[in-house]
């Protein structure tokens, strides 16, 4: 989910990791800043325990759109996690938060009106950093806070049963 202007746009990340045929893996990004998913998937690795490192990685935002806010960073880490997993995301789950260095996911703005937009389209479900939790979700939507990308993978795991 990304800001453009004053409007919430649900956006769709996409990420496929292959077993590298290589000594040195690809990274390719298309809408996406290649050096931001590089660190995203260092912080995946160290915090989230993704072995990553010998996979190909190719990471795409679907319609030709351009993320250039951090508040993807958490739907493109939960996209990879998918992917190793060979296990889809929910179609019912939106995802948003800034991806921090030392694992923590940080809020962004306009976190309330993500949310109620993603609600207008039907998501069930939300991940977003604890500080973005609304004291009243949005009707029909579960928002899950998380502080930690262990907290949010381990949400994830809780949301697939």
């Amino acid at each position: 989910m990304m800001r453009e202007g004053t409007r919430s746009l649900l956006i769709e990340v996409q990420v496929l990791a292959d077993p590298s045929l290589g000594p040195n893996p690809r990274r390719v990004a298309v809408g996406i800043d290649g050096n931001r998913l590089t660190m995203l998937l260092a912080v995946a690795h160290r915090h989230g325990g993704l072995l990553l490192q010998g996979q190909d990685i190719f990471a795409n935002v679907v319609g030709g759109v351009h993320l250039q806010e951090t508040a993807g960073d958490l739907a493109i880490v939960l996209a990879a996690r998918s992917s190793l997993d060979d296990v889809p995301l929910p179609s019912s789950l939106v995802a948003f938060g800034e991806l921090g260095l030392a694992g923590e996911i940080r809020p962004v703005p306009f976190g309330e009106e993500r949310l109620r937009e993603a609600a207008k389209h039907g998501f069930k479900f939300a991940l977003v950093p604890q500080s973005n939790v609304p004291r009243r979700s949005p009707e029909g939507m579960r928002v899950t806070g998380v502080s930690r990308l262990r907290e949010a993978l381990e949400a994830l795991d809780a949301l697939r049963v």
